[in-house]
């Protein structure tokens, strides 16, 4: 009787070690493809050129939601820390900032709401710059020369308005960087060069007072990104190299540039480098090291040249239509091919690039369309229709799967 009841049991448990094997062999077998498919909480937002529709896109599934901003074509500008977007309406004097509905906490994502406007806004004059820092907002108004700053913990508190440092700036087309040490890094001019300017940059604190004044005057700066230590301005004849301390110095163009200035810089957060792009020669690591630039890739036919969200890599996409991607630890090429049809150097609408670690996306103002395209595989593309002419494209959230 022992004996059969001991036959019994183990009989019972070896169909249910079986049932149990063959439910997790199936369970495996129908995964989701993790890799060919975007990160659950990795948001896009897109502007449109000729409406007030801003669309937020969920690319895990290509769900979309539309809102409505206040004006059309917002330039759009995501915050450090990835929650919220700025929109610029640089010639009718407005910031307004939309949330994601995303929050961050180490090592998963919360849901915080609904995505929706918030409740702050910036009424500088021509709001044109901005810089994000830790939970900071920094915006350059060029028209009266003043920064307005916000601290994203008054986001949604009603009424809002972003705080305004006055440093005794004249007007101009400036830039700021915000530095580890709470200072701030900006632009000035000087009446009395026959240059153009801006011709240099100095230190302010939160108040506006003067930290550090400009020690290297010159001239055309423009375009600008920092390591929270240093800061990289484009400028007439090189790199201007500001520290958090106010040592200033200029790496000089690489021969044979002439007059040529490098007017967009990047900061490559996760392979610590400064980059350099200028349309007329290519694009170039700035070793503020070694005090040089290094070729990246040469050409005159860059549409855009962009960072993926982590700083890893840097996507470049040429006026024919193709897309590079190079690997910034060591600034070889990864992967080229064809992505989206030919664009003529004249097109004044042309497409927007951005890229996460899995896609590029590339925005289609004349399709009214975003391109998710697979950066594994340059084939596997996905159409999202977002609105009739998409002008600008952010990419906000988190690259993660992980919720609470």
């Amino acid at each position: 009787m022992k004996q059969n009841l001991s036959k019994t049991i183990l009989c019972a448990l070896a169909v249910a070690l079986f049932a149990s094997c063959e439910k997790d062999e199936h369970d495996h077998n129908h995964q989701p493809d993790v890799a060919n498919k975007e990160f659950e909480f990795v948001r896009l937002l897109t502007a449109d050129g000729a409406s007030t529709k801003i669309t937020q896109v969920k690319p895990a599934d290509g769900t979309t939601l539309a809102f409505d901003a206040k004006y059309p074509n917002a330039n759009l500008y995501t915050t450090a820390s990835g929650r919220y977007t700025a929109l610029l309406f640089g010639n009718l004097n407005l910031v307004e900032f939309f949330d994601s509905g995303l929050e961050l906490h180490a090592d998963h994502v919360d849901m915080k709401g609904t995505p929706k406007f918030a409740a702050i806004s910036g009424e500088g004059l021509k709001p044109t710059h901005f810089k994000s820092k830790g939970n900071e907002a920094i915006v350059f108004n060029d028209g009266d020369g003043t920064l307005s700053i916000a601290k994203e913990a008054n986001f949604h508190t009603p009424g809002a308005k972003m705080q305004v440092i006055n440093a005794g700036l004249q007007p101009h087309h400036g830039a700021m960087v915000k530095f580890n040490n709470g200072n701030y890094g900006v632009t000035i001019t000087d009446n009395a060069s026959t240059l153009s300017g801006p011709h240099g940059v100095k230190i302010i604190n939160a108040t506006g007072a003067e930290v550090a004044a400009s020690t290297l005057p010159t001239s055309r700066i423009h375009g600008n990104a920092t390591d929270g230590a240093n800061a990289v301005f484009g400028a007439d004849g090189g790199a201007l190299v500001l520290t958090q301390t106010g040592q200033q110095r200029l790496i000089s163009n690489p021969a044979g540039f002439g007059t040529v200035r490098v007017g967009t810089v990047l900061y490559a957060e996760a392979a610590k480098k400064f980059i350099g792009y200028t349309n007329l020669k290519g694009i170039y690591f700035i070793d503020i090291t070694a005090n040089q630039f290094t070729p990246i890739f040469e050409s005159t036919n860059i549409m855009q040249c962009k960072l993926d969200k982590a700083g890893k890599n840097l996507l470049v996409l040429l006026l024919d239509g193709t897309l590079k991607v190079y690997d910034l630890a060591t600034g070889n090429l990864k992967k080229e091919g064809m992505v989206i049809p030919a664009t003529t150097a004249t097109e004044t609408l042309k497409p927007v690039l951005e890229a996460t670690e899995k896609f590029a996306y590339i925005a289609m103002p004349a399709l009214g369309e975003v391109h998710q395209i697979l950066l594994a595989d340059f084939s596997k593309v996905t159409k999202i229709k977002v609105s009739a002419q998409p002008t600008k494209l952010v990419i906000m959230g988190y690259e993660s799967n992980e919720s609470h």
